[in-house]
């Protein structure tokens, strides 16, 4: 692997958007898109890729099983734990660690009757349970909201092309055109 396509595989890793990639590799702008897809598909670089990949998530220990894990946490939230029987608000180190780890904030604010505080009210926001359920069930295969092309015989804009091909007007000689009226 030559320096640039290593240094192409360390860039790839930062967003895994190839074409930036290439292009802080050192790759010309112009060029950049084509070769970032030419580079890809050499065998060579994507096991590389696959390779720094393994090792981030080894060393970082974010794995696909971890993310799952904290989404379903946030999805299958009880907010229930957050609370004491009486309906108060827990301490933060009262509830379980699901609860804790699905508050997106909390805010807390002091009521004052003549400088003495008599009472807080306490906010709490939660992460989105809907767009972590969303997650979840596009993980696996309850929900299918993106465009899938099965084959060229499925494809709509191929069967239009198709259907159009050679229908095109084909140009006439001028003496095969219709006269206008009143012109014979």
């Amino acid at each position: 692997m030559t320096p640039k396509q290593h240094r192409f595989v360390e860039e790839y890793l930062i967003d895994l958007n190839a074409t930036q990639a290439a292009v802080r590799a050192g790759y010309s702008p112009k060029t950049a898109a084509f070769i970032a897809s030419e580079n890809l598909r050499k065998p060579y670089i994507s096991e590389e890729i696959d390779r720094a990949m393994a090792r981030r998530s080894a060393r970082t220990e974010i794995t696909q099983d971890r993310v799952l894990q904290e989404l379903a946490r946030l999805a299958f939230l009880d907010i229930g734990g957050a609370f004491a029987a009486d309906g108060t608000l827990l301490p933060l180190q009262e509830m379980a660690p699901d609860v804790r780890a699905a508050i997106a904030g909390l805010e807390v604010n002091e009521i004052l009757n003549e400088g003495a505080v008599i009472g807080r009210a306490k906010k709490i926001r939660l992460t989105d349970k809907v767009g972590a359920l969303t997650l979840l069930m596009r993980h696996l295969g309850m929900l299918n909201d993106k465009l899938k092309v099965q084959g060229d015989m499925e494809n709509p804009l191929l069967l239009l092309i198709q259907s159009i091909q050679g229908s095109a007007l084909k140009p006439m000689p001028t003496s095969a055109l219709p006269r206008p009226y009143g012109d014979e």
